[in-house]
């Protein structure tokens, strides 16, 4: 890894844990990695967990996740309310919210969405539009589908009502998250690499895998745990480089295929 340092990013729910169960393989399949000198940073589209208790699960789990490893929506959210001067008009997760207390007010008013789960009713949705219509930013953390809840099911995720305020006030939301370049290139600009050495492993293969690939990501693999369905991995006009079993399988791929020169191969 000396003269080209290449690097992964990791998706987490759906890949390293489900639920409140660690993916058979994950952290043996992540020390893999460190054991090379690959770094690693962690990608969520989780928004309601704050930061705080994401790191905390990993750890728990057994991934020896660092605060600069993992990267979140909100934290993006955060840097881009401090750059440009707002206030956060916060439609998300009554948990979420302590990711954004440290943030100075600003002059005017941006509207923040996330997976607010059930906090979404009429009247929140009908404030968040009010102030678009008005002429706030619209910052969407996420613009997911859907995600594997807790009883095993899928579930309806934020990109509905994302999609929903965006009609109903005419106006674009900057995705913070994935599928968002800037996000993926985070990523790999925080390990010191450039965006076509890196891969990618998710499990989602639209905001994962499409996302990454569309925004210069060097490989991204698709892995059948999580969210993942039959017919995934030909679902998107963008297809993944390769579909695993799990990250175990995604993860040995990659050290197989590590030339000698550091760089992952395509």
């Amino acid at each position: 890894m000396d003269d080209m340092t290449s690097g992964v990013l990791l998706d987490i729910s759906g890949v390293l844990y489900e639920g409140d169960h660690v993916i058979s393989g994950a952290p043996e399949a992540v020390a893999c990695l460190r054991a090379r000198n690959i770094p690693v940073r962690f990608l969520t589209n989780t928004t309601r967990r704050p930061k705080r208790v994401i790191i905390d699960r990993l750890n728990g789990f057994g991934f020896e996740a660092a605060s600069s490893e993992v990267m979140t929506p909100a934290q993006a959210a955060c840097d881009w309310l401090a750059r440009n001067g707002y206030t956060a008009h916060l439609l998300v997760h009554p948990d979420l919210e302590e990711d954004f207390k440290a943030l100075k007010q600003g002059n005017s008013v941006a509207v923040v969405v996330g997976d607010a789960g059930t906090s979404f009713d009429y009247q929140k949705l009908n404030a968040a539009f009010r102030h678009l219509v008005n002429g706030a930013p619209f910052l969407a953390l996420a613009s997911n589908r859907v995600f594997r809840d807790a009883d095993g099911q899928l579930s309806l995720d934020a990109g509905a009502f994302v999609h929903g305020l965006e009609y109903a006030a005419d106006v674009a939301a900057t995705v913070l998250g994935k599928p968002s370049g800037a996000f993926f290139q985070a990523g790999a600009s925080s390990m010191g690499c450039p965006l076509s050495d890196v891969v990618m492993i998710g499990d989602d293969a639209e905001n994962d895998v499409a996302g990454a690939l569309n925004a210069g990501v060097g490989r991204a693999i698709l892995v059948r745990t999580g969210k993942y369905r039959p017919g995934d991995a030909t679902r998107y006009d963008t297809a993944p480089s390769l579909v695993a079993a799990s990250i175990s399988e995604a993860v040995a791929t990659v050290l197989s295929q590590q030339r000698d020169t550091g760089r992952l191969s395509r």
